[in-house]
């Protein structure tokens, strides 16, 4: 039996997002799967909330490392960096709020694809890194770099996997596309968040806008936590175990609820 978002369980949709936020195995597709098993119905609203706490966690990225985001040839690359995603956004929209977002299946799939992938490209991928500065990506490659992240528009594919997967293809030095990625991800989620919630707004009840702030504020906080750990960590260790986890991810939910 299906059940409404309630207070305790945004906050702990907002700690699962904010965790999984940072890695490459997908937030998004976490916060779903979490939702299916705590009985969740998957509403406009359920849907719009995803967004929030994906903004709540990305924020922590502006307060602590606000610097970077005051340097012009960093927000040059960053402007370019989102115009694909944007583009993209606006035109399926639509495919993404009904279809895909909420969709387990999908979810599914696209972890478990998404795991091989990691163990093979970590397997073949020989480092031939050219750029070690942000400053220093050429504007072609933060373009080609948006267009990765567009990809990730299909919850369980994972944003961070398809850009810091697509620098490192381009030469950008693990280091340098991992901080790339994160920024990017400021101005994305902006974005995302701002439109849809223009898009799709109605007026909210008391209880909802609580909702909201609850999940936006917790998420903020625990990825203020764990922001710095985890990308320390996933600059200077390949993927491969986050390959094996999502394909053990998808092996657990399948036995443990699906069937």
């Amino acid at each position: 039996m299906l059940v409404t978002l309630n207070f305790m369980n945004a906050i702990i949709l907002a700690i699962v997002e904010a965790i999984t936020e940072f890695l490459p195995v997908s937030s998004t597709g976490h916060t779903i799967l979490a939702a299916v098993i705590l009985g969740i119905d998957q509403t406009p609203f359920v849907k719009s909330f995803y967004l929030v706490l994906q903004f709540g966690s990305i924020l922590s990225v502006v307060v602590l490392y606000w610097k970077l985001f005051l340097n012009f040839e960093i927000i040059k690359r960053l402007i370019i960096g989102v115009l694909p995603t944007g583009i993209i956004g606006l035109v399926l929209y639509r495919t993404f709020k009904d279809f895909l977002l909420g969709n387990t299946q999908v979810v599914l799939w696209a972890l478990l694809l998404g795991g091989i992938f990691l163990i093979v490209f970590e397997w073949r991928y020989k480092e031939r890194a050219t750029y070690d500065d942000v400053t220093s990506i050429p504007y072609k490659h933060c373009l080609l770099i948006g267009l990765f992240q567009s990809i990730s528009v299909i919850p369980g594919l994972s944003r961070s996997t398809a850009t810091i997967t697509g620098g490192l293809v381009l030469g950008l030095k693990r280091q340098t596309i991992v901080l790339y990625s994160f920024l990017l991800a400021v101005p994305t989620m902006i974005g995302v968040s701002s439109f849809d919630l223009l898009m799709s707004f109605t007026p909210l009840s008391s209880s909802q806008v609580g909702l909201l702030a609850l999940g936006f504020v917790t998420s903020f906080l625990v990825a203020l936590v764990v922001i710095k750990i985890f990308l320390s960590y996933i600059r200077t260790n390949n993927f491969i175990p986050f390959g094996v986890y999502r394909i053990l991810l998808v092996v657990a939910f399948f036995f443990l609820v699906i069937m």
